[in-house]
């Protein structure tokens, strides 16, 4: 590869690092120029782990036959298993091992190859191996992510010659930090959005980080917890609770984001959420069929439970309607992006009553009144109750017919 293609090639995996492209369209390009810069590349491919509650980390797969998109594929934990058998078989894996930063492997020899992995790229008449790993300073790890893994493959006749490989171990920290930079950009998306909330999040990373800056918006909220948690968690096995919680937390959490809404926060067997469509109608048609999804996945979600012996569980459910503060709330080490306002402390009052009144649903007057007319019809009263904390006393509404849960 000619100085003037490295150079280029270098000038543009930086700028698409920059620019935010995607893993795979860096590794796409990069690997179109490196070809045509004289590299003979058939194949390759980048390891990067992440920080995401259920994938260990990402691969991007690249060929030379392919005319569309990087393979990219998503894998869980490497230390069980299955998966674990195959990682410790790994080029990359004996890397690790003796602190090596280069392997490489000739695949046209007859000689029984020592990494099972590498087979099929002899198989299909690929002559040479090279794996890398570009190593991160301590400080600059984050979860599991310190360091990219790189390989790559070539056909040509006699494999790869040396200035070709010092062209690869020469453009791979490049390449790495661009992988890096857009890694991370997706870990920081993957956190705020995991432990704040879809929108939340989206708002953290779009800049709205300002203690005190917060919007009025209309809602419709929805508190839930669970019946009879404190029994639960009393007599089963402490082993028990958290996959109880996970279980049922799933539930719940599905349900609100298959309709549209929001969560908020998780406040140990509750979940506060929000829906917010275009009008009140349409925020409060999209809580109640997020109610009965839920149905649907607790009916399952006990059956499977009760199969195996374990504890079950149902929920209880407030909605309500109103004008919220929605924003930064807290102190300068520690913020929480949220909503506040009357309408949160009236919709955990509604949800509280359901053990009062013996309803596993609870909606407010005004959302009721929000409710189309075809909704609303579905709605019998079950009274008019003083809310603890609420100034005026007010009609509580469930579904029709009155059964309990």
């Amino acid at each position: 590869m000619n100085p003037s293609s490295l150079s280029e090639l270098t000038r543009w995996v930086t700028e698409a690092g920059l620019a935010g492209k995607s893993e795979t369209t860096i590794l796409e390009g990069f690997c179109r120029r490196a070809v045509a810069g004289g590299l003979p590349i058939a194949r390759a491919g980048i390891i990067i782990d992440t920080l995401h509650p259920i994938h260990e980390g990402r691969v991007f797969r690249w060929r030379s036959d392919d005319s569309g998109e990087p393979e990219l594929l998503e894998y869980g934990p490497t230390n069980e298993g299955a998966v674990a058998a195959s990682w410790q078989a790994s080029p990359f894996f004996r890397m690790l091992q003796d602190g090596s930063s280069v392997l490489r492997r000739r695949l046209f020899t007859a000689e029984t190859l020592e990494f099972p992995g590498l087979i099929d790229h002899q198989n299909d008449g690929m002559t040479d191996y090279l794996a890398l790993i570009n190593r991160f300073a301590e400080e600059g790890t984050i979860g599991e992510m310190d360091c990219v893994y790189s390989y790559w493959v070539t056909d040509r006749v006699g494999g790869f010659v040396g200035d070709q490989i010092d062209a690869l171990v020469t453009l791979m920290p490049k390449l790495a930090l661009s992988i890096k930079c857009v890694s991370l950009a997706r870990t920081a998306e993957t956190l705020v959005e995991t432990y704040l909330g879809r929108d939340a999040g989206r708002r953290v990373l779009g800049g709205h980080i300002h203690r005190g800056v917060t919007e009025t918006i209309s809602a419709a909220l929805w508190y839930s917890d669970l019946r009879e948690f404190t029994r639960i968690t009393d007599q089963a096995e402490p082993q028990h609770i958290i996959p109880l919680l996970n279980d049922y937390a799933e539930a719940v959490i599905s349900a609100v984001h298959d309709h549209g809404g929001d969560v908020l926060k998780l406040i140990g067997d509750g979940v506060l959420a929000v829906f917010t469509g275009e009008n009140s109608e349409m925020s409060c048609e999209s809580a109640m069929a997020a109610e009965t999804t839920l149905r649907h996945h607790l009916t399952e979600l006990n059956r499977r439970r009760a199969a195996d012996g374990l504890p079950i569980t149902d929920a209880y459910l407030g909605l309500h309607v109103g004008d919220v503060f929605y924003g930064n709330i807290g102190s300068k080490e520690r913020l929480d992006f949220t909503v506040v306002g009357p309408a949160v402390n009236e919709v955990s009052r509604i949800a509280a009553m359901c053990r009062s009144v013996d309803r596993g649903l609870l909606v407010s007057e005004a959302f009721a009144d929000s409710m189309s007319e075809a909704q609303r019809t579905r709605l019998v009263s079950v009274g008019r109750y003083a809310l603890r904390g609420v100034e005026q006393p007010q009609h509580l509404y469930t579904r029709e017919p009155l059964t309990s849960i």
